[in-house]
């Protein structure tokens, strides 16, 4: 088992995750972080860290099309390590419906 990113962290991308995390396995897009499911300890730390919920086992329904989007940009995506502030909007858009049809960005972020 290793937990995923789902949609509810598009244009959130709080990194409240990634300050506890103690195997640094999160990577960041433009506008959402990935868990990397080689590098995950599968210890659960993150998940209860996230304010949009968006950090789920992939046994959770759904998640295999995640635990698949995940996979593939922990590969391109730079590592991140520590803490930096949220989107502009993170408040206002994390409980949105359909963000990764909206906004979804294959664009790296600038990893730290």
């Amino acid at each position: 088992m290793t937990y995923i990113v789902n949609e509810k962290c598009i244009k959130c991308k709080y990194t409240d995750c990634v300050e506890v995390c103690p195997v640094d396995c999160f990577y960041e897009g433009e506008n959402m972080l990935v868990i990397h499911p080689d590098e995950c300890i599968d210890c659960g730390v993150c998940e209860p860290e996230c304010p949009p919920e968006a950090i789920l086992p992939d046994t959770e329904p759904a998640a295999e099309k995640w635990l698949a989007i995940n996979a593939e940009y922990a590969d391109i995506w730079p590592n991140i390590t520590r803490k930096i502030d949220p989107m502009p909007d993170a408040d206002k858009l994390q409980d949105e419906a359909g963000k990764y049809e909206k906004y979804f960005s294959a664009n790296p972020g600038e990893g730290s």
